[in-house]
């Protein structure tokens, strides 16, 4: 482990994400970052099981990434902070949190593949946070490989401006290295590619290299009036100046600056590694965090410098092998050190952190002090969970982070007593590591329920009950996780009078349920004067409503998209109670929306598939057995690809069914489109 630079300036700091739809090359990119930096004497590689980023036995074993992994190198006197995400859908919130935290991210694309599903997510996902990215175009050196189309793609499928400051020298195995557009020089990788040579640009990609350079200024002229000045006057363009006016735009997210290369070959490397720090911003380069003020909910402004009061956001927790709790943290301002207190904003109480790390990947660095845009890890937290604020002084709350819902559930259950005893902790403990993992209970059946985000997800963390907290337990085959609804408006009045145990209880309420926009949620209402129902009472209907969402209307799935309005009721005060409200609450909400056209909601899969074309009739015909709707073919040179909606319950065992189809030549990504309505007599089987 190479030495960290100490007392880095904010501005030498760079906390970056390394995103890309799976099997782009993510992993491959970021050893060849690290071995470039100086940060390991040996390369890792991903189809040995040797990577330090894929740290976890089933990501080496899988050869995929599983759990974001954190480290930090030190590259031309900067601090770079790097977080490569998994690029599996079924891991999707996993990137979610990381690039919450994010200043700027490296998008990594398949020149055969271009942009795939998992990439155009992960890529809307960096817009709601405005991340400024760069590009980088990998796998120019494999059959198929077009470098033109993924920046026609990557303008026309994300509606983004890419900025070519380079050209590939080559293509497919005939790909030796790129043009460089700023310098106007060719470099040439040899060999094994760990070093490069600076050589006038080829004869034959003069008039190209001239094209695109001149795009590259007429691109950036549309943004600049200085550069558009000299342009026009056809003024010398310097090439500091270029520098200079693409960092300032990329940092508005105006354009992305795309490269190229073959990371397997280690050809591209040295340029995506210095455009880290030449052109994605330090914490000093992006606003300041708007946090809210707890004991008046006023908008703060939080600004990256020591001077200000500490404020950090938890966007991880993972338990180490010694099942203590890391805490990931992301620090906005201020600084944290010696005696380490800090308050909890969601709960208000103050917590002392045992230590501080620096992640690399599985490993980690006591370190005595973290500072203004640092990530670092804490243990000893106690009552802190994903998503939570830690600050000092004025108490202040960071916009908190939203993940998606299951989609999959299956019954779990302990083989022996004793993996009874220990399979409760094991499953809360990945529950907290992982927001889109829930443990419950069927009230119906007494049975252990998991759900998450797809088949893998789980089968990963069915997985790690076995190897990493030693509990043998029986999984049942996966069932989706339905929604309930309504189609129409439906209206109910519940009346409780009741003696019990000498004591007369009484409750009143009038409900009226409407259907509410798909993706909607749950939204309340109150038409009901105070004078004729107080603000308890109406709390308590809410909460009695509340609770019922989850026991669902007829088959017991978790009720969306209404609208509920109190409309009627009355009390006694000397009769009535919250319990009372909400059991009667509860119970008029079920009854109007029995009366309003219940029906039943199936996540809807958005399906695409690449495969040869000599499968293609037989992968189409398989799709529509499972009742897909086939959006649209697209052809990629020799690649074919299909467009589907696919019910969800329909695709369980799909993988096996699509390698027996092509040979296992063909792959496929889904992730949930949209529920939509079936038939009630399908749910009840």
């Amino acid at each position: 482990m190479v030495a960290k630079p100490s007392n880095v300036k904010i501005e030498s700091i760079r906390n970056i994400g390394i995103m890309a739809h799976i099997d782009a090359g993510k992993t491959t990119l970021t050893e060849r970052i690290l071995f470039y930096t100086g940060y390991s004497y040996k390369i890792g590689e991903v189809d040995e099981g040797s990577t330090i980023m894929d740290w976890m036995e089933q990501e080496r074993n899988r050869g995929i990434t599983i759990t974001s992994a954190a480290i930090t190198v030190a590259f031309q006197n900067h601090q770079i902070n790097i977080i490569d995400t998994p690029g599996h859908v079924d891991f999707t919130a996993e990137v979610e949190r990381c690039l919450r935290v994010l200043d700027g991210a490296v998008a990594v694309f398949c020149a055969v593949g271009g942009v795939e599903p998992q990439s155009e997510t992960v890529w809307h996902q960096a817009d709601r946070y405005r991340i400024p990215r760069i590009v980088f175009i990998n796998k120019n050196d494999r059959i198929g490989a077009d470098f033109f189309n993924v920046l026609e793609m990557i303008h026309t499928k994300l509606h983004a401006i890419p900025l070519a400051l380079q050209l590939p020298i080559g293509i497919e195995s005939d790909f030796k290295g790129i043009v460089d557009l700023i310098e106007m020089h060719a470099l040439i990788w040899a060999g094994d590619g760990l070093d490069y040579s600076v050589q006038p640009i080829p004869d034959d990609m003069m008039e190209l290299a001239a094209k695109w350079r001149e795009k590259l200024i007429e691109t950036l002229s549309e943004r600049n009036e200085e550069l558009l000045a000299l342009y026009c006057e056809g003024s010398e363009i310097s090439k500091d100046l270029l520098k200079r006016i693409i960092r300032q735009q990329t940092l508005k997210t105006n354009v992305f600056p795309v490269f190229c290369g073959a990371a397997l070959k280690n050809k591209g490397i040295q340029p995506i590694t210095n455009a880290i720090i030449d052109y994605l911003p330090s914490p000093k380069d992006v606003p300041p965090v708007v946090a809210t003020r707890v004991s008046n909910n006023e908008e703060v402004l939080r600004y990256p410098d020591p001077k200000e009061p500490f404020t950090g956001l938890i966007f991880k927790v993972q338990n180490d092998p010694e099942r203590r709790k890391l805490f990931y943290l992301r620090v906005y301002s201020g600084k944290l050190e010696h005696p380490y207190k800090v308050i909890n904003a969601r709960s208000g109480e103050e917590e002392r952190v045992g230590r501080l790390f620096r992640m690399f990947a599985n490993k980690r660095e006591r370190v005595d002090y973290v500072g203004t845009g640092d990530i670092a890890t804490i243990i000893g937290l106690k009552t802190t969970v994903t998503g939570d604020t830690l600050c000092s002084g004025d108490i202040v709350t960071l916009e908190s982070m939203d993940f998606p819902k299951p989609v999959i559930f299956v019954a779990i259950e302990p083989k022996t007593v004793a993996d009874q005893q220990k399979m409760e902790g094991a499953l809360n403990a990945l529950a907290d590591e992982d927001p889109t993992f829930r443990v419950h209970q069927d009230p119906d059946t007494g049975q252990t329920i998991i759900s998450g985000m797809g088949e893998l997800h789980l089968e990963i963390l069915t997985e790690r009950l076995t190897r990493d907290f030693h509990v043998n337990a029986k999984i049942g085959k996966p069932q989706v996780a339905f929604r309930e609804s309504i189609k129409s408006k439906g209206m109910h009045e519940e009346k409780f009078t009741r003696q019990i145990g000498g004591t007369e209880h009484f409750a009143h309420v009038a409900l009226k349920v409407q259907p509410g926009k798909r993706s909607s949620g749950f939204k309340f209402n109150v038409i009901v004067p105070e004078d004729i129902l107080p603000q308890k009472f109406v709390a308590d209907t809410r909460k009695g409503i509340e609770d019922s969402l989850s026991a669902g209307i007829q088959y017991g799935y978790p009720v969306e998209d209404i609208e509920v309005t109190l409309i009627g009721g009355s009390y006694q005060s000397d009769h009535s109670s919250s319990e009372d409200f909400q059991f009667v609450a509860g119970k008029a909400f079920r009854e109007a929306c029995l009366k309003a056209d219940p029906v039943l909601l199936s996540p809807i899969m958005a399906v695409e598939i690449l495969l040869p074309k000599e499968f293609l009739g037989d992968v189409i015909g398989n799709l529509q057995m499972r009742k897909g709707d086939v959006q649209g073919i697209d052809t990629r040179k020799l690649i074919q690809i299909i467009r589907a909606l696919v019910p969800l319950q329909n695709m369980f065992g799909y993988a096996t069914d699509l390698r027996s189809l092509t040979q296992g030549r063909a792959t496929y990504t889904m992730q949930l489109s949209h529920f939509a309505e079936v038939e009630t007599e399908k749910s009840a089987s």
